[in-house]
């Protein structure tokens, strides 16, 4: 039941809440299974890499690659989003990822012609290599195409807590991605003569099929296509979105895609978006792996995904109320600070554990919570300052160069591992680039921080 003003034109907050009620449930959907096919190959390593031989530095590289795949296409499918809408090109991506995704199955079976001679490759470490980094591609402007879709609906006072509950996501892929994978491996494991590693893949791509279908049909581009709000409930939601963009702040708005390139907040941002991911990806990938060696049975897969949902339900609930309070108090900037220290801490803390289950287990929760709540108020620092193509260009920019600490992350654990036997040094050295992003995110936002700078703390919006 909508809460009309006096006027009888809806409120901001009845329409609001109806908008997050439509939206959010089915981007949320869509990212659940999108992280799950990104990051189960963690999961599958457990297995997979004795099957077909594979070293930790062969694997950890191609855990990574995958974000260079990403980097290539991030920028082209932002712009493709713009101009085509939001519905087909969210159902494009979601349907080539999952056929990507299910061919892992049969890495080994898949003919590349001359291509792994060319690279001086064996042929299956190089369709390893190939399979990631067109799953890459396939995902790409996935993320990003969904923050930049949440700015033509939600103002940027409600943007962050609506961007939490959209990257809670990623919470809920590891909480119940972990078991969900773990029992695949453990109980389908030689059914029909199949590996569970090879089930893994297969049965977690089905559901990125069937969502990106819906997808194309449930969407809508913008709140001006949405048939389940009236004209009046429109109204409000595009006069709460134009009125980020006013006179005042037209000054420093960068409208156009050039523009975007020389603000150096921009790349300052995206510096802090690469400590960010280089610490999440390391750990996520490398997790199940991590978790393993503290003494859980070689094929007890599915003991090691329930202590794996730990540290990311833990971080679920901690980014909500995170991004929340960042919304109540208008604070971006020592918001995103102080998360990435405490997942620093997180790091240190990892590297220091060695192979002691409780000290292990709370440090992995502190990384998990530190940088799933640095995320949920992050995206509102660029979208304070980005509009229209800039914003679609810029947005993207940040996520492809940041995500390529994807890349080197695992890339850096996995080699580390292979010459010394552990991890430490590489849970030493991440610790270091994300405690920088922190000071960083301190430094280049600051109000004055560049000429003609808005001020990145929004104002606190009253309950209405």
């Amino acid at each position: 039941m909508q809460s009309p003003t006096a006027d009888g034109v809806p409120s901001e907050a009845s329409v609001y809440a109806k908008v997050t009620r439509r939206l959010i449930p089915l981007l949320f959907v869509c990212y659940v299974v999108a992280y799950l096919d990104r990051v189960n190959v963690g999961f599958a390593k457990l297995q997979m890499v004795d099957a077909l031989q594979f070293s930790d530095a062969v694997y950890g590289f191609g855990a990574g690659i995958f974000f260079i795949g990403y980097f290539l296409f991030e920028v082209p499918s932002n712009l493709l989003l713009e101009r085509l809408g939001a519905r087909v090109w969210i159902a494009r991506i979601m349907i080539t990822w999952s056929l990507v995704s299910g061919a892992f199955a049969f890495v080994e079976q898949i003919p590349w012609g001359p291509l792994p001679a060319l690279f001086g490759l064996p042929r299956v470490e190089f369709s390893f290599y190939a399979l990631r980094m067109l799953l890459g591609l396939a995902e790409a402007g996935f993320f990003p195409g969904i923050i930049l879709y949440l700015t033509y609906w939600y103002p940027s006072a409600r943007r962050a807590r609506a961007i939490a509950l959209f990257m809670t996501a990623l919470t809920v892929a590891n909480v119940f991605g972990g078991p969900l994978s773990g029992a695949i491996m453990q109980y389908a494991d030689g059914l029909q003569g199949w590996a569970g590693w090879r089930w893994l893949f297969v049965l977690e791509a089905l559901p990125s099929m069937v969502v990106g279908v819906l997808v194309l049909v449930w969407l809508p581009d913008t709140p001006a296509t949405a048939s389940w709000l009236t004209s009046s409930e429109r109204a409000v939601v595009q006069r709460a979105v134009a009125a980020d963009y006013t006179p005042a702040s037209a000054g420093a708005t960068a409208e156009r895609v050039r523009d975007a390139m020389k603000d150096g907040r921009l790349w300052a941002l995206a510096f802090v978006y690469l400590t960010f991911a280089l610490g999440l990806y390391g750990v996520n990938f490398w997790m199940p792996t991590i978790i393993q060696e503290l003494g859980i049975g070689k094929t007890d897969y599915l003991r090691v995904g329930l202590i794996s949902a730990i540290p990311w339900g833990l971080a679920g609930i901690a980014m909500v109320l995170y991004g929340s309070h960042s919304d109540r108090t208008g604070e971006r900037r020592w918001h995103v600070a102080a998360a990435l220290l405490v997942a620093s801490g997180g790091l240190l803390g990892l590297a220091l554990s060695g192979h002691a289950i409780v000290p292990s287990v709370v440090s992995l929760t502190l990384v998990a919570c530190g940088l799933l709540c640095a995320a949920s108020a992050f995206w509102s620092l660029p979208t304070g300052f980005l509009r229209q193509s800039a914003a679609a260009a810029g947005i993207a920019w940040i996520n492809s160069i940041g995500n390529l600490g994807g890349h080197f992350g695992p890339d850096m654990i996995g080699r580390i591992r292979e010459s010394t036997g552990s991890a430490s040094a590489a849970f030493l050295a991440l610790a270091g680039l994300v405690a920088s992003g922190g000071v960083v995110t301190l430094l280049a936002t600051r109000p004055n921080a560049m000429p003609g700078a808005p001020m990145l703390r929004q104002p606190r919006q009253e309950p209405s």
